[in-house]
């Protein structure tokens, strides 16, 4: 099997700079158990911070290193999540949309690393001055929430600026990444690795509904819509700066022009929607994916998406790059 070294597998006792996002309700612990054991860190999507379920999936995980992403601005309202968190000796706590200084220091006592994904210049100092250990550059591809800048310009822009004023604290790039090609562009960025969301979101591990899936390889990036109806209709009262990135369909497109009318409609078309999601009905259940989709040809298991990503990797880095005419 092909390995790429860098600071981040050597900081963390990694095989490959992959690290898998903690896509909430998505990335339960058999996805995050699965890429570890692969070689890479795998990450439980915690989320909105529903401690039952982060229980669960951590029982799910089994005894393989894993961690969990939260996102900051719910942990606010809900800090208690994060003892529960800590609790499971997670590897890294992966936190991000917000501020993550009031966390630090008990996931620092606890002896967890610090990840901070951030999507702006202004969130990459304030994660520096929180202690994070690794930052994650976040591009506006991505699936789910992101904020504006793109993947190409943020993250050598981060680099840079890490080199100059937190020379020990590691990258990594996300965003638009689902194969080979985007491994060995982020490390040319001056990354440390990637994270990969979409391209784990189609893994066999993931929980999504196989339709979702089947409509994503159907598609292309060109699919992709930012939205606002999708956190609408599922209550969700997200800060303004992150746009939410999923497959557009009827459903986004009837009410993304009228929110004040989804609003009052909230009640009969959240239960649409909810019961549209567990059955894998993609005309009104958007599927939350980003750009990366136009890459993904098929369903495949954690360990066999980073192998051969990490394999087309290693033979562009090596000079094998060929364009067929």
């Amino acid at each position: 099997m092909a390995v790429i070294e860098t600071r981040f597998t050597r900081a963390f006792g990694l095989k490959h700079p992959i690290l898998s996002a903690p896509m909430a309700r998505v990335a339960g612990g058999a996805l995050a158990a699965a890429v570890t054991r692969a070689g890479g860190l795998g990450l439980i999507g915690g989320g909105y911070g529903d401690a039952g379920w982060i229980t669960a999936e951590f029982g799910a995980a089994g005894n393989e290193a894993v961690g969990c992403g939260l996102i900051t601005w719910r942990l606010a309202e809900r800090p208690e999540v994060l003892d529960v968190v800590l609790g499971r000796s997670p590897r890294a706590v992966f936190l991000s949309f917000g501020d993550p200084a009031p966390y630090a220091p008990a996931i620092a006592e606890a002896g967890a690393a610090l990840i901070c994904q951030v999507q702006s210049m202004d969130s990459a100092r304030a994660a520096v001055s929180a202690g994070a250990r690794v930052i994650v550059a976040q591009g506006a591809e991505a699936g789910g929430h992101a904020g504006q800048r793109a993947t190409m310009t943020l993250v050598p822009e981060v680099a840079d600026y890490l080199r100059r004023a937190a020379p020990e604290t590691l990258l990594l790039a996300a965003g638009g990444i689902a194969d080979g090609r985007g491994l060995a562009a982020a490390l040319m960025l001056g990354a440390d690795g990637v994270l990969m969301g979409t391209r784990f979101w189609a893994a066999a591990e993931a929980l999504v509904h196989e339709n979702q899936v089947a409509a994503a390889v159907a598609a292309d990036g060109d699919a992709t819509v930012r939205t606002s109806s999708v956190d609408v209709v599922r209550g969700l009262d997200w800060p303004a700066g992150f746009g939410l990135r999923v497959m557009g369909n009827e459903f986004s497109a009837r009410w993304d022009g009228d929110l004040d009318g989804l609003r009052a409609n909230a009640a009969e078309e959240a239960e649409r929607w909810s019961a549209a999601y567990e059955a894998g009905d993609v005309a009104v259940a958007n599927p939350i994916a980003g750009e990366g989709i136009g890459l993904i040809k098929g369903r495949l298991p954690a360990a066999e998406i980073i192998e051969d990503t990490v394999a087309e990797a290693k033979s562009l880095l090596g000079g094998g790059w060929k364009r067929d005419v």
